[in-house]
């Protein structure tokens, strides 16, 4: 059975055997962690969210390049299969959803998928005031249920249902909280044969040493979801087996990875200070094949 974090750590008697920068850390359930979380998500100085924010601008319209190129050239038999259906895999806040709503194609069709009502709450409150959930910059975007420990293709929103998969699907900060094969599993239900997941994710040389999480302002407690520290090579082993395959974003680029060092800090808020020399952050693109 693969090892949480929270296992690792007690193991080693890490952050001082249940202490995080002088709160008590309380574990939790995933989705009941992020329910909590939801309220200060954006706004609590998460620096690995931020550098994932700027790691994104740089990454998501090159993905959407290699999405529209495949668009292109796939040959279609359905009016369903023309739809370009975008879907932000662990959709959170909204933070990703809202930067496909301006930069995806206008015929794009976004669909935001979490675990938590919680954060979905929170996201439809953020699209509809940048614009409105019906449009969102022009389009409309789809929020909806969808709990990668536990798929349920049944309780998809429509425009995904009966099989209908996405030829772009973004995964950020997730993969963290989901056993390898579970992700890889629940991803392959929803990109179609060709089609592009890319996932950004927490390095494992930080999670050797601690793992999401965020202070509950009502008990003065570090809550913790469940955690594992995936390391790079597992991930793709991972995503082969089910069906996927590690492609190139741009300019020969197959891995990305990020350290912290002192330059990032200021960027990335004062709680990355600690973090200086450590690898934080890495991102890979996968294409589902086509048989």
């Amino acid at each position: 059975m693969v090892q949480t974090i929270q296992e690792a750590l007690a193991r080693g008697q890490g952050e001082d055997a249940g202490i995080s920068d002088g709160h008590r850390i309380e574990y939790v359930d995933t989705v009941e962690a992020y329910n909590k979380w939801a309220e200060v998500y954006d706004t609590d100085g998460n620096f690995l969210q931020a550098l994932d924010t700027i790691e994104m601008n740089d990454l998501l319209p090159r993905f959407l390049r290699l999405v529209q190129a495949q668009t292109n050239t796939k040959p279609s038999t359905t009016s369903d299969e023309q739809v370009l259906r975008l879907v932000d895999l662990g959709c959170g806040t909204g933070r990703n959803t809202l930067q496909l709503t301006k930069s995806a194609p206008n015929e794009a069709q976004i669909i935001g998928l979490d675990a938590s009502p919680g954060m979905l709450e929170v996201a439809k409150e953020t699209l509809q005031a940048k614009g409105g959930m019906d449009p969102v910059n022009g389009r409309t975007v789809v929020l909806g249920v969808y709990d990668l420990l536990s798929p349920q293709p049944e309780s998809l929103p429509s425009p995904l249902r009966g099989g209908a998969g996405a030829l772009g699907v973004i995964s950020t900060l997730v993969l963290e909280h989901i056993p390898l094969g579970k992700f890889f599993e629940g991803a392959a239900q929803l990109v179609s044969p060709g089609g592009y997941l890319l996932v950004t994710n927490m390095h494992e040389e930080m999670g050797s040493i601690s793992q999401a999480g965020f202070v509950d302002v009502a008990s003065g407690k570090k809550i913790r979801p469940t955690s594992y520290a995936h390391a790079t090579g597992d991930v793709v082993t991972a995503a082969e087996r089910a069906g996927f395959e590690v492609v190139e974003l741009e300019d020969g680029e197959r891995f990305r990875e990020r350290r912290v060092d002192a330059e990032m800090v200021e960027r990335l808020g004062g709680r990355a200070k600690k973090w200086v020399g450590v690898m934080v952050w890495f991102g890979i693109c996968f294409r589902m094949r086509l048989g």
